[in-house]
Parts: structure tokens; sequence; C-alpha cells
């Protein structure tokens, strides 16, 4: 099986659309731009190659629902990480062995211990990168000039804070989705759905806001909706409450249920 995990899998196929071929009635908020790899379904696949004792339906398990999300896994570990020093030529083989190492430790992982699957292999993938990484460093520290190696020192401790600024950065295009989706259900008022909107509009052009302040932010949102500030007070903490939950369920699982 290792030969053919060198090769980028076929996504799973979408889920079959029953019904009316109507359209229904526009749904607000943005067009989803990145799609969800590691998903509910693949949880469920990990448990059903776990429970199976026949190796052809453990192969065919792997082979059409967890290997596109191992790959895609590995794919984001590596550029989110920038784990770029490496001794293979193409990063496909990169992937391919983090794959592989993965799929070693499939067995070790226990789903009734209550770890979640994304959680668990993203620990285990970046692990593995970390000590592959390093050992590729010191390697290429030996052999380089001392000035180069503790420029890139310098760059990996960047690399970090910025792997974390797009982490949060992916977690917030969740959330304001999330938000346009929910608003009538997590607010019955419609002057508290007004300050809502406000608050996710500023979350959407938050990179072209030049006011970072609470002060100036309720001043913005006041002018927006024309709500008074206890109301805009009461809104968003209802919003950082649903925000906290949100970002614990993505860390546990790498998506949120829009």
């Amino acid at each position: 099986m290792s030969n053919k995990l060198k090769y980028a899998p076929t996504p799973p196929p979408e889920p079959v659309i029953t019904g009316s071929l109507e359209p229904g009635p526009k749904k607000r908020g943005r067009k989803r731009t990145k799609k969800q790899y590691f998903t509910a379904d693949t949880d469920l696949a990990i448990k059903e190659y776990l429970a199976s004792v026949n190796q052809d339906e453990r192969d065919y398990i792997f082979k059409t629902r967890i290997h596109y999300p191992f790959y895609k896994l590995a794919e984001n570990l590596i550029h989110t990480f920038k784990f770029y020093y490496t001794e293979v030529d193409d990063l496909e083989d990169l992937k391919h062995e983090v794959i592989c190492f993965l799929l070693e430790k499939l067995d070790y992982f226990k789903p009734e211990r209550g770890t979640k699957a994304f959680s668990y292999f993203s620990i285990v993938g970046k692990n593995y990168l970390i000590l592959y990484n390093n050992n590729n460093y010191k390697k290429k520290k030996q052999k380089a000039d001392p000035l180069a190696a503790d420029e890139d020192e310098g760059v990996l401790r960047q690399l970090g804070r910025d792997e974390r600024k797009q982490e949060i950065k992916d977690f917030i295009d969740y959330f304001t989705e999330y938000i346009d989706k929910n608003m009538f259900t997590i607010f019955k008022k419609e002057h508290d759905r007004k300050v809502c909107d406000a608050v996710n509009i500023l979350f959407k052009r938050r990179e072209n806001l030049e006011i970072f302040n609470k002060k100036a932010l309720y001043i913005y949102i006041r002018e927006m909706t024309g709500v008074e500030t206890p109301v805009i007070t009461k809104v968003t903490k209802t919003l950082k409450k649903v925000y906290k939950k949100l970002y614990n369920e993505y860390n546990e699982t790498g998506y949120v249920k829009i």
C-alpha cells in the first residue's frame, strides 16, 4: 500500500443531494473559500477502520475515506509550520512519509478515551515533522555559515508567530460564517441582530480597520446600528461565549459545524 500513498489522493465524493432542484431562499454570508477535509465522516471512518479485522476492508476504508484527510493534514502541517528543512527534493515525498507514519500510528488511536481524531493525528504528525525538521536543520547548520544559521533560527521563530496568526485568521473565517447562518437562532430581537450583524461585518473587514480600541469600536457599532451601548454590551458578551465555544470545538476537531 505504501507506494500508492505517494500520490495525491482524490477527495471523497460530495454528498448526494436529494429532493427538489428548485433554488431555495438565498443564504446570507460569505461564500466558503476552503473545504473542510477532516470531517465527521473522517472520524467515523477511523472508528470503522479500527473495528474491522478484515485487511481488505481496512484498505478500502483507508483509501476512500482516510487517505485524503491524512494527505491534507500532512500538507497543512508542512506549510503552516514551515517544515521545509527536508532531505527530499519534492514535498510530495515528505507528505508521503508523514502519511505512512500516521498510518503506522492508526492502531494506537483510542477513540473511546474521548480524544478527537483530528487533535490526535495533528499532534502525531506535527511531532514527527518537528523531529524530522530539527534533524535536518542540525545537518544543515553543521555545513552552513554560522551567520546564515543564526539568521535561519530568527526566521523560524518568526514563522512560529506567523503560524499562530494564520490559525486565528482561519478560525475567524469559520466564526463569521457560523454567525451569518445562526444569527436568528442566537438572537431573537431585531435590535440584537442589528448589533450582531455589525460586529460580524467588523470581523470580516478586520484587516482594513484602522481602529482597534474598545471605545472606538463601540462608537462605530452604535453609528452603524443606532442602538444604545447597553444593548451592544449585551450582544458582544453573548458573541464572546459563542466564540469561545466554537474555538474549543475548532481546536479539538479542526472544523466548525456551520
